[in-house]
């Protein structure tokens, strides 16, 4: 269960960066981001209507609040950062760096005495090394600095991102999501209020922004769920792989074709993939 919840995740992530990658190319990415934010907080809010789940917040890092408030402005720099980084058009640049964020909290994980077998840390090398190679690393041109920034700044906030979130869902997932947009929607707010601009979207761009902030958000809650119900090295590992779901739909829908690499990353992530169900 901890392994499907992960995948469909990674699933729901890959899709949402890639129509919020699409619309970055015509809007600011804090637009992009802060509507979509947005979206994400009342998708919360209406899901624990829903749900009737409420637990009183507190400030330790063993309740759901404060982890969930340290993820909204890790997940919000990160996504900022990313957006920003694949608007510039080195996609080959930004994404590989980006993937790796896994490696925070699987590090972090393995420190916290988390001892996967033998052949799921075979399997996790494989994956994290697929989905480097699937991101599309540009061997030819350099290493820009500002994409080679925003991609850095991109993999740390989401590393640290997942892993505030894994604490925080140990004791509620879906508090711990909700708090996370309370927090990043309230940081989009004053930014909007200091630029007096919320952005120009059109009509036919809202159903693109519900669906991206709906999918984040639930994207979110199932890897909250995932590392309460196995290793969380492993789940941070399978939700990563969103990578390949973004290559997927910009090679269906925009007839991308992968390079040699990249066909060969997807292979590599997919047998690490099943050397960690092996396990």
């Amino acid at each position: 269960m901890s392994a499907l919840l992960s995948l469909l995740s990674s699933f729901f992530w890959g899709t949402a960066d890639f129509l919020g990658g699409s619309l970055a190319k015509r809007h600011k990415a804090i637009e992009v981001v802060g509507i979509t934010q947005l979206i994400g907080l009342a998708t919360g809010v209406l899901l624990l209507i829903a749900t009737g789940t409420w637990i009183a917040p507190n400030l330790s890092m063993h309740g759901y609040f404060l982890p969930g408030v340290l993820a909204g402005a890790c997940g919000l720099t990160g996504l900022t950062a990313f957006y920003a980084g694949l608007a510039t058009g080195r996609m080959g640049v930004v994404s590989p760096i980006s993937s790796l964020s896994a490696a925070i909290p699987v590090f972090i994980a393995f420190l916290g005495g988390e001892v996967p077998a033998r052949i799921q840390i075979i399997g996790m090398v494989l994956a994290l090394v697929g989905i480097f190679m699937a991101s599309g690393p540009e061997l030819k041109g350099g290493l820009p600095i500002r994409p080679l920034l925003l991609g850095s700044v991109s993999a740390l906030s989401f590393g640290l991102c997942m892993a505030f979130m894994a604490q925080g869902s140990k004791t509620n997932s879906l508090l711990t999501m909700t708090s996370m947009r309370l927090t990043s929607s309230s940081i989009v707010i004053l930014f909007a209020l200091s630029a007096r601009s919320v952005g120009k979207f059109s009509r036919r761009e809202v159903p693109t922004l519900l669906f991206i902030g709906a999918a984040d958000f639930l994207a979110n809650v199932l890897l909250g769920l995932a590392v309460t119900r196995g290793l969380v090295s492993v789940s941070m590992v399978l939700s990563s792989l969103f990578p390949l779901v973004t290559a997927l739909w910009a090679f269906l829908l925009l007839k991308e074709r992968l390079h040699r690499l990249q066909y060969f990353g997807v292979g590599c992530a997919l047998v690490g993939l099943a050397a960690i169900s092996v396990g």
